[in-house]
């Protein structure tokens, strides 16, 4: 595929979700889209894997997939389900946690 797979994929009908498979111990993850204004990115994240407290000069937008996310904005704990989303504000600590297998879109604009 190419860089921008989102082009590959174009006139498709998909469910995000299918598009990573879960992988024993690991998180996977497939971008879509990399260009100068946005970052489109899946992730598959099987049960007790995390995304260490970080921070990034961006809003984000978390979208869950399939599964169960917890979630922390600045000490503050989400827990989100399928279909339900959380925004990163830009500078801001946040971390994310599997307490069972879960996938997410995450979308970065710059």
């Amino acid at each position: 595929m190419s860089d921008d797979q989102l082009a590959d994929l174009a006139g498709s009908v998909l469910e995000l979700e299918d598009l990573l498979d879960y992988q024993d111990g690991a998180i996977v993850s497939r971008t879509l889209v990399d260009r100068e204004a946005a970052t489109l990115t899946v992730f598959a994240c099987d049960e007790g894997q995390t995304i260490s407290e970080h921070t990034a000069p961006h809003e984000a937008l978390l979208q869950v997939l399939d599964g169960t996310a917890e979630v922390t904005i600045d000490g503050t704990d989400y827990e989100l389900a399928a279909g339900e989303s959380i925004v990163f504000p830009a500078d801001t600590p946040h971390a994310i946690a599997a307490a069972e297998p879960f996938k997410m879109l995450l979308t970065m604009v710059r």
